[in-house]
């Protein structure tokens, strides 16, 4: 009962903080491992867990999402694949002692990467479309996708802020293709995470639940919150508490 209890309280903050601000691995991903799943383990479950909010994202700005800069959809698209695969099979062959280790650090690059946000984006945005040429930009997408297959904490802000630098400066654009992407990285991590047997089932099941109803009730929500700076430090707060938590640990 009280793993029942953790993991959809857990999936319920997760998914609304995703729906409204982004943040939720710095809750999922700690819960599965402070109920005793391998940190291995629990990020692949924390990357399965998060699929279905990132599909239904991505649905929801489909009529947005266009090319901008020097590569097609297509082309963008393809790269995240190969980078996502290529996250996932170093998550594969990392030992799970050094996981351990990476993981405080990862965390740490998350929250500041995330507390850094608003700031990194508009310093992007003020650079100018077409930033970078065609093979620059491939190699930014698939740097970031690199690190979406191998963890999925603040892949959100990395996706907006690369796409900013490859020429991107519709943000209801940058928003549909960032959660269009997130969804193909999380699909090709989860297809070769189940393959290796990485998956807590058990664990998975009761958090998608709960994650996929607080990203509904959150994205109702998220039209009723008018200060989200005082959102955003919060979980900011708590990433930073995690980070803390894992380098003591």
């Amino acid at each position: 009962m009280l793993s029942l209890a953790v993991l959809t309280i857990a999936g319920l903050l997760a998914g609304g903080l995703n729906a409204v601000a982004g943040g939720g691995t710095f809750l999922s991903f700690p819960a599965l491992v402070w109920l005793g799943v391998p940190p291995i383990m629990a990020n692949a479950t924390a990357t399965l867990t998060a699929m279905p909010g990132y599909i239904g994202s991505a649905w929801a700005y489909r009529h947005d999402v266009a090319a901008e800069g020097p590569l097609r959809l297509r082309a963008i698209i393809l790269v995240a694949i190969v980078g996502g695969l290529a996250g996932a099979a170093l998550l594969l062959v990392t030992p799970g002692e050094a996981f351990v280790g990476i993981v405080p650090w990862l965390l740490l690059a998350a929250t500041c990467l995330f507390a850094a946000g608003p700031r990194l984006l508009a310093a992007v945005r003020a650079r100018g479309r077409g930033a970078a040429g065609p093979i620059l930009s491939a190699a930014a997408v698939l740097a970031v996708s690199v690190y979406g297959g191998y963890f999925n904490g603040g892949l959100g802000i990395m996706l907006l802020a690369v796409l900013g630098l490859i020429g991107f400066t519709n943000l209801h654009g940058m928003n549909g293709l960032k959660n269009l992407l997130s969804a193909v990285l999380s699909i090709v991590s989860v297809a070769t995470y189940a393959t290796a047997g990485l998956i807590a089932w058990d664990s998975a099941l009761v958090l998608a639940v709960a994650t996929t109803i607080g990203g509904y009730v959150g994205a109702w929500q998220a039209r009723r919150i008018r200060r989200t700076d005082l959102l955003r430090a919060g979980i900011v707060v708590v990433g930073a508490l995690m980070t803390i938590i894992f380098f003591v640990a």
